[in-house]
């Protein structure tokens, strides 16, 4: 019976805060409209509220009501995960009403919502870098407020965000396999972010990538792969002395020193052949061209005999008595 009695009595207060839901949002009356507002907003009916609110605010619009219509709007709405829209607010109530001292918690605020909607360092990361852009602006506007250490932390959770995002995207490249691309990738971490606290783990991918570089490159390349790889391995020791990665860097230094030993004698024996191969060549080129000259002067020799006959035969044939040419008178 007791539990038919609390089922009635709250099936009742739903359909009469329905009904007075109704009134108000129908009402042409900005106090009812208002009130009815605020009283959504102390019992944390957050949709509700942005709805009255939003209806009476042109109702409000130059009254002392109309700060606080816009400052209740953008927190309901920050209640209400509508991260987005809360921070324009907030914003925009921080540049309306510079005056009013609410207007740090507001800058505040918006702040913290840009924060909130922030995405998973795995995606996009545009709203991450406008966070840090809204919270790096509260700080210079408000240096000394009792907020600033909290912004700041914020500030560095964000930051590191973006760093861990790009580190992570050089990572994938090593990962397939592409290390000419991670190697350089790895670089640009280091660029956009030199006081990086990934600063060790990218040094360590980087020497990784140019070991594999060095011991599996094409051959007009890997001379010099496995001698920058070489030079890698002492920047480890020198910046990451007894660390984990100073102990891969001196495991990769005898295999590269070993592959730089075969390469050199691989390159030797080709050098070899190859002056082996231009010598012989050369010395057939040198028969072939004392052939032809032998040929040529054969052939002139036969010209010249065959030039001698003919004069011959000229000269026999022009002291001949019978082959004179005679006029009869």
């Amino acid at each position: 019976m007791k539990k038919l009695i609390i089922v009635a009595l709250a099936s009742s207060l739903i359909i009469s805060c329905n009904r007075e839901m109704d009134r108000a949002l129908k009402s042409a009356d900005k106090d009812l409209i208002l009130k009815t507002a605020n009283e959504k907003f102390a019992k944390k009916k957050w949709s509700d509220a942005i709805a009255l609110y939003e209806r009476v605010s042109n109702l409000v619009a130059g009254t002392d009501e109309f700060p606080n219509v816009g400052f209740n709007t953008a927190y309901a709405n920050y209640y209400d995960k509508n991260y987005k829209l809360a921070g324009h607010q907030f914003k925009n109530f921080a540049v309306s009403f510079p005056q009013d001292p609410r207007r740090e918690e507001a800058a505040y605020m918006s702040a913290l919502c840009y924060y909130q909607g922030s995405y998973d360092y795995d995606l996009d990361q545009t709203n991450t870098q406008s966070a840090i852009n809204e919270l790096q602006d509260f700080l210079n506007t408000y240096p000394e407020t009792d907020r600033a250490k909290n912004i700041q932390q914020m500030l560095d959770e964000l930051n590191y965000k973006v760093e861990f995002k790009a580190y992570e995207n050089a990572r994938q490249y090593y990962k397939m396999g592409e290390y000419l691309a991670a190697d350089v990738a790895f670089d640009n971490v280091l660029e956009d972010f030199p006081a990086t606290k990934l600063r060790s783990k990218i040094l360590d991918y980087k020497m990784k990538s140019k070991y594999e570089l060095a011991m599996y490159s094409m051959p007009e390349k890997k001379k010099d792969r496995i001698l920058n790889a070489l030079a890698y391995t002492r920047t480890i020791e020198k910046e990451l002395p007894n660390s984990e990665f100073s102990k891969t860097a001196l495991a990769f230094r005898p295999k590269l020193e070993e592959e730089k030993v075969r390469f050199d004698k691989i390159v030797a024996e080709a050098e070899k052949r190859q002056a082996e191969y231009t010598a012989k060549q050369k010395a057939e080129e040198a028969k072939k061209a004392a052939k032809d000259g032998l040929q040529k002067e054969e052939s002139n020799q036969d010209a010249i005999e065959n030039e001698l006959g003919k004069a011959k035969k000229d000269s026999a044939t022009a002291t001949d008595p019978n082959s004179t040419f005679r006029i009869r008178r």
